[in-house]
């Protein structure tokens, strides 16, 4: 939560001017933002999508946090640091067809992958980080599971 950032700041800034400067599109996601969700000290894990002149054309708060202890590993507690999202389907369009907005734990609530389709999302987007053993056992697999319920 130290490097946590607000939307306005510098670093944000910076993308800002890359996606203007560059002429293209920046999906940005597992951004910590600090601030909008609360002042209990907690971020939110952003997804943000900038268009060609970059602006923001859509943000999206990850709604399902990763909390779970993975047998021999680590025990991983996102909400400690990290405040949810309202549960939403965001969608924008691009050049490139509708986007749907997700992040990481999410691909595991087919609810909100139905809700992105139904609302005409074309391509949909799963910024990640998942750990080495869930990445393996579950990537590929959740991946698929979301594209044939949505078809």
């Amino acid at each position: 939560t130290a490097q946590a950032t607000p939307l306005d700041g510098d670093l944000f800034s910076q993308y800002r001017q890359l996606a203007s400067d560059h002429d293209l599109w920046l999906s940005l996601g597992g951004f910590h933002e600090k601030g909008p969700l609360g002042g209990d000290g907690r971020v939110s894990n952003t997804h943000i999508v900038l268009n060609e002149k970059g602006e923001t054309v859509a943000e999206y708060r990850k709604a399902h946090l990763f909390d779970v202890a993975v047998p021999n590993g680590p025990v991983l507690m996102e909400s400690r640091f990290t405040a949810p999202g309202p549960a939403e389907a965001i969608v924008v369009d691009s050049p490139v067809g509708r986007l749907g907005l997700t992040t990481c734990y999410d691909l595991r609530f087919p609810e909100l992958f139905v809700a992105l389709a139904r609302r005409g999302a074309e391509v949909v987007l799963v910024p990640s980080a998942f750990t080495q053993p869930t990445g393996e056992a579950h990537w590929h697999l959740l991946l698929r599971a979301r594209a044939v319920e949505t078809q």
